[in-house]
Protein backbone atom coordinates (compact mmCIF):
# COMPACT_ATOMS: atom_id res chain seq x y z
CA UNK A 1 0.00 0.00 0.00
CA UNK A 2 1.37 3.06 -0.87
CA UNK A 3 1.61 6.34 1.62
CA UNK A 4 -1.17 8.35 -0.30
CA UNK A 5 -3.73 5.23 0.58
CA UNK A 6 -2.79 4.52 4.10
CA UNK A 7 -4.85 6.64 6.61
CA UNK A 8 -3.66 8.81 8.63
CA UNK A 9 -3.70 8.72 12.39
CA UNK A 10 -3.30 11.00 15.47
CA UNK A 11 -1.77 9.73 18.14
CA UNK A 12 -2.16 11.70 21.26
CA UNK A 13 0.85 11.65 24.03
CA UNK A 14 -1.68 11.43 26.86
CA UNK A 15 -0.34 12.54 30.34
CA UNK A 16 3.64 14.03 29.92
CA UNK A 17 3.82 12.85 33.64
CA UNK A 18 3.44 9.08 32.77
CA UNK A 19 4.22 6.82 30.20
CA UNK A 20 2.85 8.39 27.18
CA UNK A 21 6.23 10.00 25.97
CA UNK A 22 8.52 7.04 25.99
CA UNK A 23 6.32 4.36 24.91
CA UNK A 24 5.29 6.91 21.83
CA UNK A 25 8.16 7.20 21.52
CA UNK A 26 9.15 3.33 20.94
CA UNK A 27 6.27 3.01 18.69
CA UNK A 28 7.45 5.14 16.42
CA UNK A 29 11.31 4.79 16.26
CA UNK A 30 11.73 1.02 16.84
CA UNK A 31 8.26 -0.39 14.79
CA UNK A 32 9.01 0.63 11.27
CA UNK A 33 6.47 -2.09 9.88
CA UNK A 34 3.77 0.31 11.04
CA UNK A 35 4.77 3.05 8.44
CA UNK A 36 3.39 0.69 5.70
CA UNK A 37 -0.05 0.68 7.02
CA UNK A 38 -0.65 4.12 8.56
CA UNK A 39 0.93 7.92 8.62
CA UNK A 40 1.20 8.28 12.40
CA UNK A 41 1.36 12.15 13.65
CA UNK A 42 1.89 12.86 17.19
CA UNK A 43 -0.28 15.38 18.56
CA UNK A 44 1.04 16.80 22.09
CA UNK A 45 4.53 18.54 23.12
CA UNK A 46 7.51 17.97 21.40
CA UNK A 47 9.58 18.93 24.23
CA UNK A 48 8.12 15.82 26.41
CA UNK A 49 8.89 14.05 23.60
CA UNK A 50 12.27 14.87 23.11
CA UNK A 51 12.88 14.67 26.93
CA UNK A 52 11.68 10.80 26.66
CA UNK A 53 13.88 10.50 23.52
CA UNK A 54 17.40 11.87 25.44
CA UNK A 55 16.89 10.76 28.64
CA UNK A 56 14.73 7.60 28.47
CA UNK A 57 15.70 6.10 25.25
CA UNK A 58 19.49 7.84 24.94
CA UNK A 59 18.89 8.53 21.89
CA UNK A 60 19.07 12.00 19.65
CA UNK A 61 16.13 14.22 20.29
CA UNK A 62 16.55 15.67 16.25
CA UNK A 63 14.30 12.71 15.57
CA UNK A 64 11.65 14.44 16.95
CA UNK A 65 9.84 17.41 14.10
CA UNK A 66 7.49 19.59 14.44
CA UNK A 67 4.74 20.01 11.86
CA UNK A 68 2.19 22.54 11.44
CA UNK A 69 -0.75 20.04 10.10
CA UNK A 70 -0.77 16.14 9.92
CA UNK A 71 -0.52 16.78 5.99
CA UNK A 72 3.19 18.00 6.52
CA UNK A 73 4.54 14.52 7.91
CA UNK A 74 6.51 12.27 6.03
CA UNK A 75 6.02 9.35 7.89
CA UNK A 76 10.08 8.70 7.30
CA UNK A 77 11.25 5.84 9.41
CA UNK A 78 13.32 7.14 12.33
CA UNK A 79 11.42 10.27 12.87
CA UNK A 80 8.79 11.60 15.40
CA UNK A 81 6.52 14.14 13.43
CA UNK A 82 4.51 16.01 16.12
CA UNK A 83 1.74 18.67 16.23
CA UNK A 84 2.48 21.10 18.87
CA UNK A 85 -0.24 21.85 20.67
CA UNK A 86 -0.13 24.59 23.59
CA UNK A 87 2.66 25.82 25.53
CA UNK A 88 6.06 23.38 26.20
CA UNK A 89 5.33 20.53 29.13
CA UNK A 90 9.13 20.16 29.69
CA UNK A 91 8.72 21.51 33.37
CA UNK A 92 6.66 18.37 34.26
CA UNK A 93 8.32 15.95 36.52
CA UNK A 94 7.81 12.57 35.66
CA UNK A 95 5.82 10.02 38.23
CA UNK A 96 3.83 13.30 39.76
CA UNK A 97 0.00 14.21 39.70
CA UNK A 98 0.63 17.71 37.72
CA UNK A 99 -2.78 20.03 36.57
CA UNK A 100 -0.68 21.37 33.62
CA UNK A 101 0.05 17.81 32.66
CA UNK A 102 -3.82 16.69 32.84
CA UNK A 103 -4.87 20.19 30.94
CA UNK A 104 -2.21 18.92 28.30
CA UNK A 105 -3.38 15.53 27.80
CA UNK A 106 -7.12 16.34 27.49
CA UNK A 107 -6.37 19.21 24.85
CA UNK A 108 -4.07 17.05 23.09
CA UNK A 109 -7.20 14.60 22.38
CA UNK A 110 -9.37 17.79 21.73
CA UNK A 111 -7.06 19.01 19.18
CA UNK A 112 -7.23 15.53 17.42
CA UNK A 113 -10.50 15.41 17.46
CA UNK A 114 -10.68 18.71 15.75
CA UNK A 115 -8.65 17.59 13.08
CA UNK A 116 -10.88 14.51 12.52
CA UNK A 117 -13.57 16.46 12.50
CA UNK A 118 -11.68 17.91 9.50
CA UNK A 119 -10.73 15.25 7.78
CA UNK A 120 -7.33 15.76 8.60
CA UNK A 121 -6.57 12.57 10.26
CA UNK A 122 -8.49 9.44 9.62
CA UNK A 123 -8.35 7.86 13.13
CA UNK A 124 -7.21 8.23 16.83
CA UNK A 125 -4.73 6.08 18.95
CA UNK A 126 -4.74 7.46 22.74
CA UNK A 127 -1.71 7.24 25.04
CA UNK A 128 -3.22 6.99 28.67
CA UNK A 129 -4.08 10.32 30.79
CA UNK A 130 -5.13 10.63 34.31
CA UNK A 131 -8.13 11.17 35.12
CA UNK A 132 -7.12 12.99 38.76
CA UNK A 133 -4.69 14.93 36.19
CA UNK A 134 -7.33 15.75 34.10
CA UNK A 135 -9.93 16.69 36.62
CA UNK A 136 -6.77 19.12 38.23
CA UNK A 137 -6.22 20.57 34.79
CA UNK A 138 -9.95 22.17 34.46
CA UNK A 139 -11.67 19.09 32.67
CA UNK A 140 -14.10 17.50 34.34
CA UNK A 141 -15.18 13.69 32.43
CA UNK A 142 -15.01 10.65 33.69
CA UNK A 143 -12.29 9.74 31.23
CA UNK A 144 -11.12 9.38 27.71
CA UNK A 145 -14.26 7.90 26.34
CA UNK A 146 -17.04 10.33 27.82
CA UNK A 147 -14.77 13.33 26.77
CA UNK A 148 -14.25 11.95 22.97
CA UNK A 149 -18.30 11.23 22.98
CA UNK A 150 -18.21 15.16 23.64
CA UNK A 151 -16.23 16.06 21.18
CA UNK A 152 -17.87 14.44 18.48
CA UNK A 153 -21.44 14.89 19.56
CA UNK A 154 -22.64 11.64 20.24
CA UNK A 155 -24.72 9.90 22.87
CA UNK A 156 -24.83 6.42 22.28
CA UNK A 157 -21.30 4.87 22.66
CA UNK A 158 -19.39 2.42 24.19
CA UNK A 159 -16.29 1.36 25.56
CA UNK A 160 -14.67 -1.89 23.85
CA UNK A 161 -12.41 -4.18 25.19
CA UNK A 162 -10.94 -6.16 22.39
CA UNK A 163 -8.10 -8.88 21.66
CA UNK A 164 -8.22 -10.39 18.27
CA UNK A 165 -11.90 -11.41 17.11
CA UNK A 166 -13.33 -11.29 20.88
CA UNK A 167 -15.07 -7.70 22.11
CA UNK A 168 -16.25 -6.81 25.22
CA UNK A 169 -18.72 -3.69 25.37
CA UNK A 170 -19.38 -2.40 28.60
CA UNK A 171 -23.19 -0.98 29.66
CA UNK A 172 -21.19 1.33 32.34
CA UNK A 173 -17.43 2.03 32.65
CA UNK A 174 -16.12 5.33 35.06
CA UNK A 175 -18.69 5.47 37.80
CA UNK A 176 -19.35 4.04 41.09
CA UNK A 177 -20.16 0.27 41.72
CA UNK A 178 -23.33 1.64 43.39
CA UNK A 179 -24.06 4.42 39.78
CA UNK A 180 -23.31 1.36 37.60
CA UNK A 181 -25.85 -0.62 39.41
CA UNK A 182 -28.74 2.16 38.67
CA UNK A 183 -26.97 2.84 34.70
CA UNK A 184 -27.90 -0.51 33.83
CA UNK A 185 -31.27 0.88 32.71
CA UNK A 186 -34.00 -0.15 29.75
CA UNK A 187 -32.47 2.49 27.67
CA UNK A 188 -29.03 2.29 27.65
CA UNK A 189 -29.58 -1.48 27.42
CA UNK A 190 -31.44 -1.51 24.44
CA UNK A 191 -29.03 1.56 23.17
CA UNK A 192 -25.66 -0.89 23.79
CA UNK A 193 -27.32 -3.90 22.33
CA UNK A 194 -28.10 -1.76 18.85
CA UNK A 195 -25.05 -0.71 18.69
CA UNK A 196 -23.41 -4.42 19.23
CA UNK A 197 -25.86 -5.86 16.60
CA UNK A 198 -24.72 -2.38 14.15
CA UNK A 199 -21.11 -3.67 14.80
CA UNK A 200 -21.03 -7.45 13.58
CA UNK A 201 -22.84 -6.63 11.04
CA UNK A 202 -20.35 -3.63 9.54
CA UNK A 203 -17.57 -5.96 10.61
CA UNK A 204 -19.62 -8.89 8.14
CA UNK A 205 -21.04 -10.94 11.23
CA UNK A 206 -24.61 -10.00 11.20
CA UNK A 207 -25.27 -13.13 12.94
CA UNK A 208 -23.17 -13.39 15.45
CA UNK A 209 -24.38 -14.16 18.79
CA UNK A 210 -23.77 -11.97 21.44
CA UNK A 211 -23.54 -12.53 24.83
CA UNK A 212 -25.19 -10.47 27.64
CA UNK A 213 -23.62 -10.98 31.28
CA UNK A 214 -25.88 -10.12 34.19
CA UNK A 215 -25.33 -7.86 36.83
CA UNK A 216 -26.02 -10.12 39.68
CA UNK A 217 -24.61 -13.50 40.64
CA UNK A 218 -25.87 -16.06 38.68
CA UNK A 219 -28.02 -13.48 36.71
CA UNK A 220 -30.00 -13.21 40.02
CA UNK A 221 -30.88 -16.99 39.85
CA UNK A 222 -34.12 -16.48 39.51
CA UNK A 223 -35.02 -13.12 41.60
CA UNK A 224 -32.74 -14.79 44.38
CA UNK A 225 -29.90 -12.24 44.33
CA UNK A 226 -31.62 -9.07 42.71
CA UNK A 227 -34.29 -8.21 40.34
CA UNK A 228 -32.20 -6.62 37.74
CA UNK A 229 -31.48 -9.02 35.65
CA UNK A 230 -35.30 -10.41 35.40
CA UNK A 231 -36.68 -6.79 35.32
CA UNK A 232 -33.91 -5.06 32.82
CA UNK A 233 -31.49 -7.21 31.53
CA UNK A 234 -34.37 -10.20 30.18
CA UNK A 235 -36.50 -7.74 28.35
CA UNK A 236 -34.35 -6.09 26.56
CA UNK A 237 -32.81 -8.90 25.37
CA UNK A 238 -36.06 -10.20 24.00
CA UNK A 239 -36.68 -6.49 22.52
CA UNK A 240 -33.23 -7.26 20.37
CA UNK A 241 -33.85 -10.46 19.51
CA UNK A 242 -37.20 -9.16 18.50
CA UNK A 243 -35.25 -6.60 16.11
CA UNK A 244 -33.05 -9.20 14.53
CA UNK A 245 -30.30 -9.09 16.70
CA UNK A 246 -29.18 -12.59 18.47
CA UNK A 247 -28.81 -11.76 22.36
CA UNK A 248 -28.67 -14.26 24.39
CA UNK A 249 -29.00 -13.98 27.57
CA UNK A 250 -28.25 -12.32 30.82
CA UNK A 251 -25.95 -15.19 31.60
CA UNK A 252 -23.75 -15.29 34.94
CA UNK A 253 -20.84 -13.97 34.09
CA UNK A 254 -18.43 -16.31 35.49
CA UNK A 255 -19.93 -18.51 33.42
CA UNK A 256 -19.74 -16.05 30.16
CA UNK A 257 -16.39 -15.11 30.40
CA UNK A 258 -14.53 -17.65 30.35
CA UNK A 259 -16.72 -19.22 27.16
CA UNK A 260 -15.84 -16.17 25.44
CA UNK A 261 -11.78 -16.97 26.17
CA UNK A 262 -12.52 -20.52 25.01
CA UNK A 263 -14.22 -18.77 21.56
CA UNK A 264 -17.69 -19.83 22.23
CA UNK A 265 -18.42 -16.23 22.22
CA UNK A 266 -17.17 -13.50 20.07
CA UNK A 267 -19.54 -10.19 21.31
CA UNK A 268 -19.80 -9.94 25.17
CA UNK A 269 -21.95 -7.00 26.86
CA UNK A 270 -20.49 -6.60 30.56
CA UNK A 271 -22.44 -4.32 32.96
CA UNK A 272 -19.63 -2.78 34.82
CA UNK A 273 -15.80 -1.61 34.57
CA UNK A 274 -14.53 -4.25 36.70
CA UNK A 275 -16.67 -7.09 35.54
CA UNK A 276 -15.26 -6.52 31.93
CA UNK A 277 -11.59 -5.39 32.63
CA UNK A 278 -10.50 -7.41 35.65
CA UNK A 279 -11.06 -10.70 33.65
CA UNK A 280 -9.94 -9.06 30.09
CA UNK A 281 -6.54 -7.34 31.46
CA UNK A 282 -5.90 -10.71 33.50
CA UNK A 283 -5.89 -12.73 30.27
CA UNK A 284 -4.71 -10.52 27.69
CA UNK A 285 -2.49 -7.69 29.40
CA UNK A 286 -0.57 -6.12 26.36
CA UNK A 287 -2.46 -8.40 23.66
CA UNK A 288 -5.76 -5.94 24.05
CA UNK A 289 -6.42 -2.58 23.20
CA UNK A 290 -9.59 -0.45 23.87
CA UNK A 291 -11.84 0.43 20.81
CA UNK A 292 -15.10 3.36 21.14
CA UNK A 293 -17.49 2.66 18.88
CA UNK A 294 -20.07 4.78 18.54
CA UNK A 295 -17.88 7.72 17.53
CA UNK A 296 -17.77 8.55 13.66
CA UNK A 297 -13.75 7.60 13.37
CA UNK A 298 -11.88 4.71 14.76
CA UNK A 299 -10.43 5.49 18.14
CA UNK A 300 -8.12 3.03 19.83
CA UNK A 301 -6.45 2.79 23.06
CA UNK A 302 -3.87 0.84 24.81
CA UNK A 303 -5.41 -1.01 27.88
CA UNK A 304 -3.12 0.30 30.42
CA UNK A 305 -2.80 4.15 32.32
CA UNK A 306 -0.26 6.12 32.95
CA UNK A 307 1.90 4.08 35.17
CA UNK A 308 3.43 6.89 36.90
CA UNK A 309 5.72 4.26 39.20
CA UNK A 310 7.90 3.75 36.36
CA UNK A 311 7.63 7.06 34.23
CA UNK A 312 10.77 7.96 33.16
CA UNK A 313 12.66 4.81 33.91
CA UNK A 314 12.73 3.06 30.70
CA UNK A 315 10.66 -0.60 31.84
CA UNK A 316 7.56 0.78 30.08
CA UNK A 317 6.42 -1.72 27.28
CA UNK A 318 5.42 -0.25 23.95
CA UNK A 319 3.49 -3.34 22.88
CA UNK A 320 -0.01 -1.91 23.50
CA UNK A 321 0.48 0.94 22.07
CA UNK A 322 1.93 -0.56 18.78
CA UNK A 323 -0.87 -3.13 18.97
CA UNK A 324 -3.90 -0.21 19.13
CA UNK A 325 -1.96 1.80 16.20
CA UNK A 326 -1.99 -1.55 14.19
CA UNK A 327 -5.74 -1.99 15.00
CA UNK A 328 -6.84 1.44 14.40
CA UNK A 329 -4.65 1.51 10.90
CA UNK A 330 -7.11 -1.70 10.25
CA UNK A 331 -10.40 -0.35 11.35
CA UNK A 332 -10.08 3.19 9.64
CA UNK A 333 -10.43 2.57 6.39
CA UNK A 334 -13.76 0.41 6.57
CA UNK A 335 -15.12 2.71 9.53
CA UNK A 336 -17.50 4.75 7.39
CA UNK A 337 -19.64 1.63 7.63
CA UNK A 338 -19.43 1.18 11.09
CA UNK A 339 -20.34 4.85 11.65
CA UNK A 340 -23.17 4.11 9.06
CA UNK A 341 -24.48 1.23 10.14
CA UNK A 342 -24.00 2.59 13.90
CA UNK A 343 -26.18 5.10 13.42
CA UNK A 344 -28.85 3.18 11.68
CA UNK A 345 -28.90 1.32 14.35
CA UNK A 346 -29.17 3.56 17.31
CA UNK A 347 -31.91 5.34 15.55
CA UNK A 348 -34.44 2.32 15.04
Amino acid sequence: MNQSQVPTLALTLGDVAGIGPEITARTLLDHDELRGLCRPVVVGDADALRRAVTDVLGRDAGVVRVVDRPADATNEPGTIEVVQDGPSLAHVPYGELSADAGDGAARFVMRACALARSGEVDGIVTAPLNKAAMHAGGHQWPGHTELLAHEFGVDNFSLVLSAGELYFFHLTTHVSLRDAITGVDAERTDNVLRLVGSFASALGRPDEAIGVAGLNPHAGENRLFGDEDADVLAPAVQRAQDAGINAVGPLPADALIPQAVKGKWKFVVVCYHDQGHAPFKAVYGDDGVNITVGLPVVRVSVDHGTAFDIAGTGAAREASLVLATRRAAELAPGWHQVWETAKAGSAS
